[in-house]
């Protein structure tokens, strides 16, 4: 992973932890497909994906998911529910993050696909 992605994702965790998400896992992968963080609250299971970008310039972070990244998105979680035999509910968010510099911005968006 790109120290750049990398730094996002400790930031997208901080801010989940500092808003009252619980962490259960990073980077989870199932074959080729990975989840950069799945953490639960208030009963859901969240699967979220984290886009970092340097520049505004080429569009938001969030329409950097695919819908083939949605796909490998789902057969992960997929997986990991198997595994963990969850049975409540789930969601899919994406949290984009924008790093210019000292310049830094996050947005949270809920149920941001399936």
């Amino acid at each position: 992973m790109q120290r750049f992605g990398k730094k996002g994702e400790d930031l997208a965790v901080a801010f989940l932890e500092r808003t009252g998400y619980r962490v259960l896992h990073r980077n989870f992968r199932h074959k080729k497909s990975e989840i950069d963080i799945i953490c639960s609250k208030d009963g859901l299971l969240i699967f979220v994906e984290v886009k970092s970008r340097s520049s505004k310039a080429f569009g938001q972070p969030e329409t950097f998911v695919s819908k083939s990244q949605e796909q490998s998105i789902l057969k992960a979680a997929e997986a990991f529910i198997l595994v963990e035999d969850w049975h409540g509910d789930i969601r899919f968010d994406i949290i984009a993050i924008y790093k210019n510099g000292k310049m830094e911005e996050m947005e949270h968006f809920e149920d941001a696909f399936y």
